[in-house]
């Protein structure tokens, strides 16, 4: 009877130490979310590079090195959190995002703003995966990886409400000086880092006697060669996560040549992140709904089309594209890294879903240079209208693969 006793005891212990483990984890992880995307300087930061001398072709250049700076390390991130651990991981890109932007508060020009932006795609590399992993086996830890979609849409929310307001405080930081938002974004970085020290690791899910870069490419070739159905699901996820990434960067040059006062800026940027994190807290009622087979075509024909009729109504009434093309996105990004998560194993979880990061800063360094430079010689709405197009196809051919994969979810 006693040993019965002690069973029940210690199962108590175990369960009662996985839920602490798994609040702390995810009040942790928020702070990680609200550090990262609580952006005071995206809605003025195009000013900001134009007022330093950058043109867009500039600009497009020096994001595409900030996406080859994590195409670098997206993989080998994603696999030192696997096997390093996803808290170490975290610990060090939380440091490394807070150098980032200290190195951005006091530097002009080109170079100078390009060895920031590599620091800051290393770091923002560390913490991509690496999180989304952490909170789906802390959720598996206590037999609750179904809300995963729940949580991961919660924390999509919380990082676009955090970039929503954040909007406002830049635009009234920038009315002061256009360097103020970066200086206040270094301190904002550093929250991230505290954050890190606290997560703890879930128990018994790391793979174990992994062999380095081998091992790495076993996983890549297993998630993009053998695996058909994880396959596509990560090919069309990038596809999605590219677009969403490329349309930020047209938003404010939509503004400019929408004539939109500088003044509306910060209020726009604040109103579309709103969009995103309200359509985030419901995207796992949206996927219960349609599935994966209707939310997928949707998803890839309102990115197209959001694009291209954007392109042809650059004006203030347009602004209603732009608000259709951040609904749909605030459902996409956790529903499509749902679909991966349900698929793939925790040993290997942070690597695959680097993979998907991989893929999107890939696609993204290829074309954002040249959608600057048509941008600047031809023109913004010949820019978006050929990104759509492109987007358009890349999403139906993957969508094509996962109908054509079995065991569709």
């Amino acid at each position: 009877m006693s040993c019965l006793s002690d069973v029940c005891i210690i199962f108590a212990s175990n369960l009662y130490y996985n839920m602490v483990t798994s609040i702390r984890n995810l009040k942790s992880l928020y702070l990680i979310k609200f550090a990262k995307w609580f952006t005071l300087v995206m809605p003025i930061i195009i000013v900001f590079y134009q007022d330093n001398g950058l043109g867009m072709t500039d600009i497009m250049l020096l994001k595409s090195v900030y996406s080859v700076a994590v195409v670098c390390i997206e993989i080998p991130s994603g696999y030192c959190a696997d096997v390093w651990g996803r808290k170490k991981t975290l610990v060090l890109g939380t440091f490394l995002a807070f150098v980032g932007f200290l190195v951005y508060s006091f530097s002009f020009g080109f170079w100078a703003f390009m060895v920031a932006e590599v620091v800051l795609g290393v770091g923002h590399s560390l913490i991509s995966g690496a999180d989304s992993a952490l909170l789906y086996d802390s959720l598996k830890e206590n037999e609750r990886e179904d809300d995963y979609l729940k949580f991961e849409g919660k924390m999509t929310s919380l990082g676009n409400f955090a970039e929503a307001f954040a909007g406002i405080a830049g635009g009234l930081l920038a009315a002061y000086s256009l360097r103020l938002p970066f200086i206040c974004q270094t301190v904002i970085a550093f929250i991230g880092v505290p954050a890190a020290f606290m997560l703890v690791e879930p128990k018994g899910l790391y793979a174990r006697g992994h062999k380095g870069i081998k091992d790495i490419l076993k996983v890549v070739k297993f998630a993009i060669v053998d695996n058909r159905q994880l396959r596509w699901n990560i090919v069309f996820s990038s596809v999605i996560g590219c677009s969403t990434l490329t349309m930020a960067w047209f938003v404010q040059p939509f503004f400019k040549e929408a004539d939109i006062p500088l003044a509306y800026f910060g209020v726009l940027w604040t109103a579309l992140n709103l969009s995103v994190g309200l359509t985030s807290m419901f995207a796992f009622r949206a996927d219960k709904r349609f599935g994966q087979k209707k939310l997928s075509v949707l998803i890839g024909l309102g990115i197209g089309l959001g694009y291209v009729i954007g392109g042809l109504w650059i004006s203030v009434y347009g602004l209603v594209v732009l608000f259709a093309f951040y609904l749909l996105r605030g459902v996409a990004t956790p529903v499509l890294k749902d679909y991966i998560n349900k698929i793939t194993d925790s040993d290997v979880r942070a690597t695959v879903l680097s993979i998907r990061n991989f893929i999107i800063r890939l696609l993204f360094a290829g074309i954002a240079p040249v959608l600057g430079v048509l941008t600047d010689t031809v023109s913004l709405s010949t820019a978006m209208i050929i990104s759509g197009c492109i987007f358009f196809i890349l999403s139906i051919v993957s969508v094509i693969g996962i109908f054509s994969s079995k065991d569709i979810l």
